[in-house]
C-alpha cells in the first residue's frame, strides 16, 4: 500500500469537487463528506440514506474502533447531500450505492474514483481514500484547531501521531519559531 498525503491546496480541493460533480454527484458527495468529516472509508461506505436525510448530524459506530462517532454536518456537506438526494429517487438504501449492484461501492472503486479525479486535475502525488481523512485533519489544523482536538476526532493515541499523520513536518513547525520574533 502506498503512503498517501492530504490535499494541501484549496484550489485543488475545489477542482476535485468540480470534476467529480460534473462526472457523478455521488462521487462528489463521497469526496465532500470525506474531507469534511474525517471518517474512514469503511465508515463512509457503510452510510445509508437514512443516516443523512433530513439530518443535521451523523451518528455512527466506527467499524475500526467500535466507538460512537457523533458530529454535525457542515453547510458544504448539507448542500452536497441535498444536491445528491435531488438527483436520485431513492429514500433508503446505501448512500454510495454501486451502479452495478444493490451494494455500496467498494473500497477499490472509491480508490479508483479519487485517483482518476486527482490525475484529471493534475495531482501527481499518491492519492487514495485515506487522503480524504488526512485532508480533513490537515485543514482543521491549518484552520487553527488544536492538535489535541484533532487527535481526539481522529482517535489517535498522541498529538505527535496526529501531526505525522496529517503531514505536518518539522520544517513547518520550525517556521513558527522563526516567524514569531516577539
Amino acid at each position: 500500500m502506498k503512503y498517501v498525503e492530504p490535499i494541501r491546496d484549496k484550489q485543488q480541493i475545489n477542482e476535485m469537487k468540480s470534476y467529480l460533480k460534473n462526472r457523478n454527484i455521488r462521487d462528489c458527495l463521497l469526496f465532500v463528506l470525506g474531507i469534511n468529516s474525517g471518517l474512514r472509508i469503511s465508515d463512509l461506505l457503510s452510510l445509508k440514506i437514512t443516516d443523512i436525510k433530513n439530518r443535521d448530524r451523523i451518528i455512527i459506530q466506527e467499524k475500526k474502533t467500535g466507538k460512537i462517532k457523533d458530529f454535525p454536518l457542515s453547510e458544504t456537506c448539507k448542500k452536497t447531500i441535498n444536491e445528491y438526494l435531488l438527483s436520485t429517487n431513492r429514500d433508503s438504501g446505501w448512500l454510495f450505492k454501486s451502479k452495478k449492484s444493490q451494494q455500496p461501492i467498494t473500497r477499490v472503486q472509491a480508490y479508483r474514483i479519487m485517483n482518476v479525479a486527482a490525475r484529471a486535475i493534475g495531482i501527481t502525488e499518491a492519492i487514495g481514500t485515506h487522503t480524504l481523512r488526512k485532508t480533513f485533519g490537515y485543514w482543521a489544523y491549518k484552520g487553527g484547531a488544536d492538535v489535541t482536538r484533532i487527535q481526539k476526532l481522529l482517535n489517535h493515541s498522541t498529538p505527535s501521531v496526529t501531526l505525522a499523520y496529517i503531514g505536518i513536518t518539522k520544517d513547518e513547525l520550525d517556521t513558527i519559531y522563526i516567524n514569531l520574533n516577539l
